[in-house]
């Protein structure tokens, strides 16, 4: 198994989560600061866009289809459940040979969990070690993230929804209303707001700590949110850009009722210590 690209996949899985909670830290400041700069147009910019992020908080989960691009190949793609209500969680299925995991399993795409701040693969059982004869491969997030990005995300309370990347939107520096346009078949208004690195605050540690994978990707330290919102103030796109790296988010059906829960202990190897052994939170 190619261990260091499958695991450099893992972080790219997280990669809607990172952006997210780096949008939602040290608000009061930040917060004060843009609305002391605010002129008219922002303020009805970011009060559509707090209607839009108050109903996505609300209804807890949706259906999602989501796409990660790094410029370097083909984007991989995630379909599934995405829920928030109770803790941040994820339940899709992911391409097989674009994550390369075809030694781990047979099936055209892997069913990929995130639950409790780790990531879940349901794989073929291998013959020999930390997988033998299991159904589901672990890697926590600390293996992505580093040790100091898992901790800074575990004091915000682990939370990385579509939800959060909304609310982050308050502490942008700049924001416009880029007009009307059709996505999925829906009419929509296209906003556009961009964070600087001040305003990511304590979840720097997560996008560009020594211990995390994604110091090289995350490049000028800013992350540019678009969102395309749609009927009864809910958004159809979430796009962020951050670095190198561009995650998708089409949202299909809003207030899914799928619970999502880690695979039982028994079935599981887990890979963490492995992935960190090989130092792969650096590349």
């Amino acid at each position: 198994m190619k261990l260091k690209y499958t695991a450099a996949w893992v972080g790219l899985t997280a990669a809607a989560m990172v952006t997210a909670t780096a949008c939602g830290s040290d608000g009061a400041r930040t917060a004060a600061e843009t609305a002391d700069k605010a002129v008219d147009k922002a303020d009805t910019i970011m009060a559509a866009l707090t209607r839009a992020t108050d109903r996505t908080e609300k209804l807890g989960s949706a259906e999602v289809r989501t796409t990660t691009e790094l410029g370097t190949g083909e984007p991989v793609a995630m379909d599934g459940t995405y829920s928030w209500g109770d803790g941040y969680a994820f339940d899709a299925e992911m391409d097989t040979e674009a994550a390369q995991m075809q030694e781990l399993t047979d099936s055209p795409t892997v069913r990929t969990l995130f639950v409790g701040g780790a990531y879940y693969y349901d794989i073929d059982p291998q013959p020999a070690g930390p997988l033998a004869g299991k159904e589901w491969m672990k890697i926590d997030g600390s293996a992505v993230f580093g040790e100091s990005g898992a901790a800074a995300m575990s004091e915000a309370g682990g939370e990385g929804s579509p939800a959060d990347s909304m609310k982050g939107l308050k502490y942008a520096s700049d924001v416009e209303d880029l007009g009307k346009e059709t996505v999925n078949g829906k009419p929509t208004t296209h906003y556009r707001a961009v964070l600087d690195e001040q305003d990511l605050g304590r979840f720097k540690e997560a996008l560009k700590g020594a211990d995390s994978m994604f110091d090289s990707t995350f490049g000028g330290g800013s992350v540019t949110t678009d969102v395309w919102v749609g009927a009864k103030n809910l958004p159809v796109r979430l796009k962020q850009d951050f670095g190198a790296m561009t995650v998708t988010m089409d949202f299909d059906r809003w207030g899914a009722t799928k619970n999502i829960v880690a695979p039982p202990a028994d079935q599981v190897g887990d890979l963490t210590q492995e992935v960190k052994d090989a130092g792969l939170q650096q590349g």
